[in-house]
């Protein structure tokens, strides 16, 4: 068997072969894009072949960027289209590829990867770790009556909502878009590319969608929701995307008071949201599908603690083990000032972990102490688990939408 990194000319093969390994037939393409695959990056894909030349099995990254704690923004290989043909399961073929891939990736210098994990037992055995979370939120329509704010530091809102079709404000959209992920932390950048070839779940594609266009009091526009509304009355928010939190809450009220509806549904409602806090029926909103989401991988540990903004001083002491690399490293992280200094060191551990857990908590979306309890994580001295829940907490919790 050979891995290859394949080349444009590859395209056909590699999205026949991927199709197969999923069990699935591939859409018929169209002339402005639309299907979830025509973004691939080919110089980042890779093809599995035995030695008579057969395609078995896929790979694929996408160049992405990623916003860490700190509005600090840096690139990440996003994970995907990985597959094996089910006649060349279990004989080793994921891991070579993901070996081979993980490889590439340092080559690049890129020091993290991301994915979307389909089963969560594989992605564990390669280093990835759960790191966002999300789930949906359906508010009934008949008792979605928002609560008088008690606390408004600010005045109310006095900006404007708009609706639009889909197909009129997408330059719009990718411009909102990319204003909010530099800020929110766990977010990843959707490259022109996926606009364009409308590459994705709406409202990167081009299927039929109403959105609310926010504009803030000087009518510049900082927040969208996309919606649709099925046969049953039911209206489903996509996503909902706003630089602060009175385009949100604007953008909220505005979905809740929808006419000719029966329930309001929320696909990706981020850990933390003020929502169900905002209705005046605090049980109104039900919270239903809470998953995991974005899964993080590290590939260079000093590169990436460094690379993050921290919100508490301190010292740990880490120990970190690389079982698919079989790799090991005992890392001194120093938080100064926001910064983090990283360097190695023969001093006992506070905690040992794997390079997965590692990655659970390197956004700050899950707390190292859960991990501790859970038994993932082994701290080594009393209070260590809850220096390190101080060290890696965050002004506001991770969250991604982008799905790739």
């Amino acid at each position: 068997m050979r891995i290859r990194t394949t080349t444009d000319q590859d395209l056909g093969v590699f999205v026949d072969t991927m199709h197969l390994a999923f069990g699935r037939f591939p859409e018929t393409p169209t002339e402005e894009g639309g299907l979830w695959w025509s973004a691939l990056e080919m110089d980042r894909a890779l093809l599995a072949e035995t030695d008579d030349g057969q395609p078995v099995g896929t790979a694929a990254a996408y160049s992405f960027e990623l916003t860490l704690p700190g509005e600090v923004i840096v690139p990440a290989a996003g994970v995907t289209a990985v597959g094996v043909v089910p006649s060349h399961r279990r004989r080793g073929v994921l891991s070579a590829m993901k070996r081979h891939q993980l490889a590439e990736l340092r080559e690049r210098g890129e020091f993290l990867s991301v994915l979307l994990a389909s089963e969560a037992l594989i992605y564990r055995r390669f280093g990835y770790g759960p790191a966002t979370y999300t789930r949906r939120l359906t508010v009934p329509r008949r008792r979605a009556a928002l609560a008088e704010p008690r606390g408004r530091t600010a005045g109310p809102d006095t900006g404007s909502v708009e609706v639009l079709r889909r197909e009129r404000c997408g330059d719009l959209l990718e411009e909102i878009y990319d204003r909010y992920r530099r800020t929110q932390p766990g977010a990843l950048s959707r490259p022109n590319r996926w606009w364009a070839r409308s590459a994705g779940q709406p409202p990167v594609s081009r299927a039929p969608r109403y959105v609310a266009v926010h504009r803030d009091a000087d009518g510049v526009p900082d927040g969208y929701a996309s919606y649709s509304l099925d046969d049953s009355r039911n209206l489903t928010v996509d996503e909902t995307i706003a630089t602060d939190d009175a385009a949100v809450s604007a953008l909220t009220r505005f979905v809740l008071g929808h006419d000719i509806v029966t329930d309001v549904v929320f696909r990706h409602h981020a850990p933390g949201h003020p929502l169900r806090w905002q209705l005046a029926d605090f049980r109104a909103g039900q919270v239903s599908e809470e998953t995991d989401w974005l899964w993080v991988r590290l590939l260079d540990v000093p590169r990436a603690l460094t690379a993050r903004g921290w919100f508490t001083d301190g010292e740990i002491v880490l120990d970190v083990t690389d079982p698919f690399l079989g790799e090991h490293g005992r890392h001194l992280l120093t938080v100064r000032d926001g910064k983090a200094e990283c360097t190695p060191t023969d001093r006992e551990p506070d905690l040992s972990m794997d390079i997965g857990d590692l990655g659970s908590v390197y956004l700050g979306g899950t707390a190292p102490s859960t991990l501790v309890r859970a038994g993932h994580v082994r701290a080594h001295r009393p209070g260590a688990a809850v220096l390190a829940d101080a060290l890696f907490g965050t002004d506001r919790p991770p969250h991604c939408l982008h799905w790739f």
